[in-house]
């Protein structure tokens, strides 16, 4: 349970972070769609362990093996199916870890759900899960692409306190992929590599806040009531490890407005489109996409496995005190940057195929 993604576009995620591999299962890619390995790899490589100083030293290529659903370099409109192996397991890093629980960590709640778990890595509450997401992603890209010409960036917004000056409308990927945090603010970027090394230093941790833009979505997309676009959004990002919060558009700041201060007012372009003259609502308004540039953020807790010791217990209740080993990020957000993008082009083009199923728009 709780493993499958999506609608019409479903995502199923397989695999441990110390197993044999982890992967996806993609059903319901349109056929004919041109694929391949490349398409998909790039983006692995953005979420890859060990690409930088600021990221965790574990080495893995993670290349992607495609095991159905492509011929001759197209979908077939059947499962497509994903593999990436692992290579670069240590499972003895975390044997302690086997009886005594890390602080704000799932192996607590895995032993209250299931009775048994694998503590290597944290099996499927590590981060490690989330190549199968980011691969589908890679395809979910590519068919916006296509279909509706969406351009989908994520990038770091904020680490700890030090926060970026960023126009979400113009920000590119290689502003964004210029430096090893992916903040395009340079000058907070250096502040906030700074800030990752010493916490890293120290054996702990920082968060922060990652902000993701969906460019040329056009208008209708989404459904009223239960299934909104934003409540979507908000559960595709929200599945994310250490995610702690979302908001879209103003967010909590539009609580400090008045209604005639936040609301967009609507206008008439020279092209002769409804246009709004502000986008405080994020693109979404009524839980369907208004054709303005879609705005999110996702919250991302300081990962919680540090080296510092803690106190905490075992499973026999008796209290102890724990600095983990292993290799772990001491900050998730550069990471997070391509995991973030992947769940809003999951989302989005669930979305699109619902639309186009529904009014053949």
């Amino acid at each position: 349970m709780g493993n499958t993604f999506g609608h019409l576009f479903r995502v199923t995620t397989f695999g441990e972070s110390h197993g044999g591999g982890v992967g996806v299962v993609i059903d319901g890619c349109p056929p004919q769609l041109e694929i391949s390995t490349e398409d998909i790899q790039c983006e692995l490589d953005r979420r890859r362990p060990g690409q930088s100083k600021i990221a965790t030293p574990r080495k893995e290529s993670d290349t992607c093996e495609i095991l159905s659903g492509v011929f001759q370099g197209k979908t077939l409109g059947t499962p497509i199916a994903i593999l990436v192996r692992n290579k670069d397991t240590r499972p003895q890093d975390y044997s302690e870890m086997a009886t005594t629980y890390r602080p704000s960590h799932a192996d607590a709640t895995y032993d209250a759900k299931y009775g048994f778990r694998n503590w290597q890595g944290g099996g499927r509450s590590s981060a490690r899960e989330t190549i199968g997401r980011v691969a589908a992603g890679a395809i979910a890209k590519k068919i916006l692409q296509q279909a509706a010409g969406v351009e989908i960036l994520g990038y770091v917004k904020r680490v700890r306190d030090l926060e970026g000056v960023i126009d979400p409308a113009t920000v590119t990927l290689e502003e964004i992929e210029s430096n090893i945090v992916r903040c395009p603010d340079a000058e907070c970027a250096n502040k906030a590599i700074e800030a990752i090394e010493q916490a890293s230093r120290q054996g702990d941790s920082i968060g922060g806040v990652v902000e993701c833009v969906a460019r040329n979505v056009p208008k209708g997309w989404g459904d009223p009531v239960f299934d909104k676009l934003e409540a979507e959004l908000a559960k595709g990002v929200m599945s994310l490890p250490a995610s702690k919060g979302f908001e879209i558009g103003s967010g909590f700041a539009g609580t400090l407005l008045t209604g005639s201060e936040h609301n967009d007012e609507f206008y008439v372009d020279d092209a002769g489109n409804i246009r709004t003259r502000t986008n405080r609502s994020g693109g979404v308004q009524g839980g369907i996409s208004n054709g303005e540039n879609i705005i999110i953020r996702v919250a991302f807790k300081p990962t919680a496995t540090i080296r510092k010791e803690q106190n905490t217990v075992n499973r026999d209740r008796q209290e102890t005190v724990l600095a983990a080993k292993g290799r772990h990020d001491p900050c998730v957000l550069p990471r997070a940057v391509p995991m973030v993008e992947a769940m809003m082009a999951l989302v989005l083009c669930d979305r699109f195929l619902c639309q186009r199923g529904q009014c053949g728009t």
